[in-house]
């Protein structure tokens, strides 16, 4: 989408677990990267059709070990638990960070409905 902002600047706090974006419009936006795992658009985790996702469980302390330049519209991310399939263009990174707290709660709702509790992250020393 030739329209979309696009990121100016991006840098990962790996002590704190967040991937920080700029965007182009004037939008800056931080991801914990427990949000961005669980948030993958990989076919592991969306499944290949509506109705085939698969909830993400403990990704609490997942961080991100390497980010991947796709061309000119995306990344991918390569998260500590092994995952890296997905790839993040820059509309679905915008749509997340503007999204964030709608996504984030809906994820909280689907783990408590799952019977699932989130562990609370370890801080890095």
């Amino acid at each position: 989408m030739p329209d979309a902002p696009r990121p100016t600047e991006i840098k990962l706090h790996k002590s704190a677990r967040v991937l920080e974006i700029a965007f182009d419009d004037g939008a800056r936006f931080e991801y914990p990267c427990e949000y961005l795992r669980v948030y993958s658009p990989s076919a592991e985790v969306r499944g290949h059709s509506p109705g085939q996702e698969t909830l993400q469980l403990d990704k609490e302390e997942v961080n991100i070990e390497q980010i991947e330049p796709v061309g000119q519209y995306a990344v991918t991310l390569h998260f500590d638990d092994g995952h890296n399939t997905g790839i993040y263009n820059w509309e679905l990174l915008y749509e997340l960070g503007a999204q964030r707290e709608v996504y984030w709660q809906d994820y909280l709702d689907r783990l408590a409905a799952a019977g699932h509790q989130r562990k609370t992250p370890k801080l890095d020393s």
